[in-house]
C-alpha cells in the first residue's frame, strides 16, 4: 500500500484499544500471513495510521514490525504501551519517550562474572525534535480529564529485555542499576522494533511508554488501581499528536518550494497533460522548454467499464495518500458503485451513470487530477448514448 502512513504497534490489548479509540472508522487490513491490522485516520486530523498488535517480547515485536514495514511502507514507526519507571521522579501516568533503546540482555558469562555486551539504538534527530515540540505545545493533554494530574513527558533511554521487572532488590534490578542507570523505564518490545526499523533504511522509530508501575514490587497494586489503562491513555494521546506532527512534517518536506513564484506554484521540469477520448487539452505549465507530447490511454478509450475501474483505483490512492478525507472518499465511492451498477444493468442506464459521475466530480472538485479523470469517464459514457 502507498501514501503517508504511520505504523503504530502495541503489545497488549489495553494498549491497542487506547490507540484504536483515536481512529476514525478503522478498516480491517489482512496480511497474507494472517496478521490483522486496522487502518484509519486520527479523529479530527489527517494522519493515516496502520495499527497492529504484536504480543509480548522483542522477538515477536521485531518480526511483526518488519511485516508492517513491508506491507505499508510507512514514513515512521511508533511503538506505544506501558512500562515500569526506574526513577522516583517519574510519576505514575507520566509518559516516557525513548531517546535511546537498550537491549540489555546481551553479554558473555566468564569465570569472574557476567560481562555486559549491550546494544543500543538512538532515535532519529528529526523525530526527536518533533516529539519535543509536541511536548512543548502541550495541546496533546487536552483530554478533558481535569480530575487527573496533568502527565509529564520525560525524554531519555528505555531498557528493553525479556522479563517483567517487579523488584528493586533482585539480581536483575541490580544489573540494570549498575549497567543502565540512566534508563528511565523498562519494557519488553522496544529493542525488537528498533532493530526492525534500523534494518529498513533507518526508518524513524519512536517508542512511547505510559508509566503504569514503578518496577518495585507494587505492580499488582497499581494494576488493581487500573493504572495500565490510565497510563496508556496518556501515551496514546501523545502518540496521536506526534503522528499528526510527523505527517505534517512529511507533507511539508515533499511540498515544492514556491519561493519567488508569482501567481502559481512552481512546477517541475516535466509536465504531462493527458487527453482521453475526443477531448483536447492545452499545455498547463508555467514555462515550456522543449517539445510537447500528447498521449492517450487506448485501453480507457475502448472500455468505459475499465475507465471506471481505473477511476475507482485512483480514488483509493487519493484517500490513502491523504489527498481526500475519509468522508469524501466514502461518498464518492458510493456514487462510483452506483455508476458501475447502472453501467452493467440491462438495459444500460447511461443517465444514472452520468448523474452519479457528476456527483463524484462535485465531491472531488478541489483535486484537479481526480476531477479531470471523472470528466474523461463522463466523456466515454456520453459516447455510449
Amino acid at each position: 500500500m502507498s501514501g503517508s502512513t504511520i505504523v503504530v504497534l502495541t503489545a497488549l490489548d489495553v494498549e491497542y484499544d487506547a490507540v484504536r479509540e483515536k481512529l476514525r472508522n478503522p478498516r480491517l487490513h489482512r496480511h497474507q500471513q494472517g496478521t490483522r491490522f486496522e487502518v484509519g485516520r486520527i479523529e479530527g486530523g489527517r494522519c493515516r495510521i496502520a495499527l497492529g498488535l504484536v504480543g509480548k517480547g522483542n522477538q515477536s515485536a521485531a518480526v511483526l514490525a518488519e511485516r508492517a514495514i513491508h506491507e505499508f511502507s510507512p514514513t515512521a514507526l511508533l511503538f506505544v504501551g506501558v512500562a515500569g519507571a526506574l526513577h522516583s521522579h517519574i510519576a505514575l501516568g507520566d509518559v516516557v519517550v525513548a531517546t535511546h533503546v537498550y537491549a540489555f540482555h546481551g553479554g558473555t558469562s566468564e569465570d569472574d562474572g557476567f560481562k555486559s555486551r549491550p546494544r543500543v539504538w538512538e532515535v532519529s534527530h528529526s523525530a526527536d525534535q518533533i516529539a519535543r515540540h509536541v511536548d512543548r505545545e502541550s495541546a496533546w493533554t487536552g483530554n478533558g480529564r481535569a480530575k487527573h494530574r496533568r502527565p509529564k513527558v520525560h525524554f531519555g533511554p528505555i531498557a528493553a529485555g525479556e522479563v517483567v521487572l517487579n523488584s528493586t532488590v533482585s539480581a536483575h534490578a541490580d544489573w540494570i542499576r549498575r549497567h543502565y542507570n540512566d534508563a528511565l523505564a523498562i519494557e519488553m518490545e522496544g529493542a525488537g522494533v528498533a532493530q526492525a526499523a534500523h534494518l529498513n533504511r533507518s526508518l524513524p522509530v519512536v517508542v512511547i511508554r505510559g508509566v503504569s508501575d514503578r518496577a518495585d514490587g507494587t505492580k499488582e497494586t497499581t494494576d488493581r488501581a487500573r493504572w495500565q489503562p490510565r497510563a496508556v491513555a496518556n501515551a496514546a494521546a501523545f502518540t496521536a499528536a506526534l503522528a499528526e506532527s510527523l505527517t505534517t512534517d512529511e507533507a511539508n518536506h515533499r511540498r515544492p518550494d514556491t519561493t519567488g513564484t508569482t501567481g502559481s506554484q512552481q512546477m517541475g521540469d516535466t509536465v504531462r497533460n493527458i487527453a482521453k477520448d475526443n477531448a483536447r487539452v492545452g499545455v498547463q505549465a508555467g514555462h515550456v522548454h522543449g517539445g510537447v507530447h500528447l498521449a492517450t490511454d487506448k485501453a480507457a478509450q475502448a472500455d468505459p467499464s475499465a475507465a471506471l475501474a481505473d477511476l475507482t483505483a485512483r480514488l483509493e490512492q487519493a484517500r490513502d495518500a491523504g489527498v481526500i478525507d475519509e468522508d469524501t472518499h466514502r461518498a464518492a465511492r458510493a456514487e462510483l458503485d452506483d455508476a458501475r451498477e447502472a453501467l452493467h444493468a440491462t438495459p444500460r442506464n447511461t443517465g444514472a451513470v452520468t448523474l452519479a459521475l457528476k456527483k463524484v466530480r462535485g465531491l472531488v472538485a478541489d483535486v484537479a487530477a481526480l476531477a479531470a479523470e471523472v470528466a474523461n469517464v463522463l466523456g466515454l459514457v456520453r459516447n455510449l448514448s
